[in-house]
């Protein structure tokens, strides 16, 4: 008993990417690693609504869902809208997200801060329509990776302080993987937003589906920590997409349905895929305005 009190201290002295690496080279279950690294909460997201009656088995497993105010990427209308008291009557948290540009459709700084405005103020109309409150924090969807222009910079600016103006808070889903840039240099999307951010405040909810540090495809009831994912200051983690990224999870393919896609255990006719998050609260957009 003593011997695994002892491993135990020395488990919770470990920083998180450590905690991670003992847990891929032990095989110690990602539940265990959680408890140790701290309470953690397991949400879902994916660009379609899933359906009224969906969202009882999803509680079922997770503490918290995904929400568009715009079309999601790669789709041309969003099914999520009206839906907010339906996941408030299921207790689930939210994770407030918009859809945000790519570079090419920026052309120029001011062009950017023009958009970044356009986007805010849409933004913040859907944001009360549905019923969000002041405070809540809306993700800004930026699927591109490595680093990122200084135009998109110029953007982000905008859109942030916009939000903060209409008391909302800003944060952004973006990349934590690293990108090689030569020479020895390499750069996560998040890592330069938040070194462009000047004394903005942002959350981050990144996305790093690489096994390790990713469990794959897991539901554990304490999922792995934002923390584990190499990213120590993120809020949110996606740790696993629908479909499956093969060029990033082979040592974790087995957990993925052979599909190649994620779905909730209570899900037996595989109607939703998902990506899977790991949160540090239960409610990562405070989008619940007190709700029990």
């Amino acid at each position: 008993m003593w011997r695994a009190s002892i491993a135990l201290l020395i488990l919770l002295a470990l920083s998180p990417i450590a905690i991670v690496s003992f847990f891929v080279h032990s095989g110690t279950s990602p539940s265990a690693v959680a408890r140790a690294a701290g309470s953690t909460y397991l949400g879902f997201d994916l660009n379609t609504y899933p359906g009224d009656a969906a969202l009882s088995v999803l509680r079922k497993t997770f503490s918290f869902g995904g929400y568009w105010l715009n079309a999601p990427p790669g789709t041309k209308q969003n099914t999520w809208l009206g839906k907010r008291q339906r996941m408030l009557s299921e207790k689930l948290g939210f994770l407030i997200l918009f859809n945000g540009p790519q570079s090419g459709e920026l052309k120029s700084p001011t062009q950017a801060v023009s958009r970044g405005t356009a986007d805010a103020a849409s933004a913040i109309s859907m944001a009360k329509k549905e019923g969000f409150p002041p405070g809540a924090i809306m993700f800004l969807d930026i699927e591109e990776g490595g680093r990122l222009p200084p135009k998109y910079h110029a953007y982000l600016r905008t859109w942030a302080d916009a939000l903060a103006r209409a008391r909302y808070g800003a944060g952004v889903y973006c990349s934590g993987m690293p990108v090689n840039e030569g020479q020895g240099v390499t750069i996560a999307t998040a890592d330069d937003i938040r070194n462009n951010r000047a004394k903005r405040d942002l959350a981050y909810f990144i996305y790093n589906d690489a096994c390790p540090p990713s469990p794959g495809c897991v539901v554990p009831h304490n999922p792995l920590p934002p923390s584990a994912s190499g990213i120590p200051y993120a809020a949110v983690w996606q740790f696993a997409q629908s479909p499956r990224r093969k060029e990033f999870t082979a040592h974790c393919a087995a957990t993925y349905n052979p599909d190649g896609n994620c779905y909730v255990p209570g899900d037996t006719a595989h109607a939703w895929f998902l990506d899977l998050n790991s949160a540090t609260s239960p409610d990562p957009s405070n989008g619940r305005d007190g709700a029990p």
